[in-house]
């Protein structure tokens, strides 16, 4: 008798046959991302070599696939699976030495650690995990949610600009009986969006490897928010987070949206726990964000933003989920740069952005952007910084979008411009540029 493998997405739709059950949709997509890059480095070792601009040790690409099914199990109840996998399809010491996600593990056949320098030997193990499954119910003006879920909060949220995305586990309750008003209610228990600082290959640390989910923010989080809209062109939010063993933090932010007239505000306090910060004081994170643009229908939109994280502080404002400022994660602040995260949310950051899109021929969207942050803290981890050293990180990003039927594309030119006060070390990254190309294909 010849056994036949039966794929996740049809074993599901033959269990929706078998029970009956309703409104089964399947979705996902899949991606190929690859990128290039051509750095200046200053105070070189000697005999080292930086290679040039689509040289396999300074390009990176990933392969990836998000599968979700969907069904309505009962009346005002609804279940989904989604499944998520990546790979390198064998391009790693041949194309590239890098990748996109920090899903990836690592096969050394020479016992040589993954370096971007030096991949001979290396294999990137492909990787594939279930990044949701819940299960959701409602009654009158209420909804619950429990589960494996996307989450999208200004402290924790799933990042979605990788070919993968971090999720969690955990429960959320949505009220709407206050007109205009929704109330949220949410318990986050585990996450998979810590990378492993084991795995050096991956550019970004938004999932880990092989996406194995972890304690939350150490003992986990709870999170109540409030988000009004009863004057129209406004939109304001209120959260307040319990981060066990971590922090507590508040974020209340408005958004305006009237006639073209863009403009809003966000103010953000994190206050960690004594086991955190070893000093006194220097321990409170406080920001704010203020955001003004104009918006002329089909034609284009302008926005300046302008941000300020204080120096005494210990965790920055980034998302908590993706281990905060500093390693890459994103933040919800309006000055986020295009790509290089994890600097606007820094403990200390003052910064700009000013950006533009419009659709000006044959359905292309472009966008261009100009970053600039100027980070002066006094405390790293809570810790007196000798001197207050100012690092400045400015950035312009371009970009440049279309969508066939299915198929979004999408290249974007990247510039990165370092500097900072203290003596620069051996190999500093003086500047950096990057060109991307995105393909995703929906389904």
């Amino acid at each position: 008798m010849k056994l036949a493998k039966m794929s996740l997405a049809a074993a599901l739709l033959l269990g929706a046959n078998l029970y009956a059950i309703d409104n089964v949709k399947v979705n996902g997509d899949a991606k190929l991302y690859y990128g290039t890059s051509d750095n200046d480095v200053t105070n070189k070792t000697p005999g080292l070599e930086v290679p040039d601009m689509f040289d396999k040790d300074v390009s990176y690409a990933d392969a990836g696939i998000d599968l979700g099914i969907t069904a309505d199990l009962t009346e005002g109840v609804s279940a989904g699976v989604s499944m998520q996998a990546v790979s390198t399809l064998g391009l790693e010491n041949n194309l590239v030495s890098g990748v996109w996600s920090g899903a990836h593990d690592v096969t050394t056949g020479n016992g040589a650690s993954f370096d971007p320098l030096n991949t001979n030997g290396v294999q990137v193990d492909d990787a594939a995990w279930v990044s949701e499954a819940w299960i959701a119910g409602t009654a009158y003006d209420t909804t619950a949610k429990i589960g494996r879920m996307t989450l999208d909060t200004p402290l924790a949220f799933t990042e979605t600009w990788s070919i993968s995305t971090n999720t969690f586990e955990g429960a959320v309750l949505l009220n709407q009986s206050i007109e205009d008003t929704t109330l949220v209610g949410a318990w986050i228990g585990k996450s998979n969006g810590i990378g492993d600082d084991t795995a050096a290959l991956n550019l970004g640390n938004v999932v880990s490897v092989e996406g194995k989910f972890n304690t939350f923010a150490k003992n986990g989080a709870y999170a109540v928010g409030a988000i009004n809209n009863s004057w129209k062109p406004l939109t304001a939010q209120a959260w307040y987070y319990n981060l066990e063993g971590l922090a507590n933090a508040y974020w209340v932010q408005a958004d305006l949206d009237m006639e073209g007239i863009l403009a809003g505000a966000q103010v953000v306090g994190i206050d960690a726990n004594d086991n955190v910060s070893p000093v006194d004081n220097a321990d409170k994170d406080a920001a704010f964000g203020l955001m003004l643009g104009y918006a002329m229908k089909d034609v284009v939109t302008v926005k300046v933003a302008y941000s300020k994280v204080d120096d005494d502080g210990t965790l920055g404002v980034g998302n908590v989920a993706t281990r905060g400022a500093g390693s890459g994660s994103q933040s919800k602040l309006y000055t986020e740069m295009w790509w290089w995260y994890g600097t606007v949310s820094q403990t200390g950051a003052e910064s700009w952005a000013v950006t533009a899109e419009a659709t000006p021929f044959w359905d292309v969207d472009l966008f261009l952007g100009y970053y600039y942050s100027e980070i002066d803290a006094n405390q790293i981890a809570g810790v007196p910084v000798v001197g207050n050293d100012t690092n400045e990180v400015s950035e312009i990003a371009f970009t440049a979008s279309r969508s066939f039927g299915p198929l979004d594309a999408s290249v974007a030119i990247l510039y990165d411009d370092f500097d900072q006060d203290a003596p620069k070390g051996a190999n500093y990254l003086e500047s950096q540029t990057n060109l991307q190309v995105y393909l995703t294909y929906n389904f």
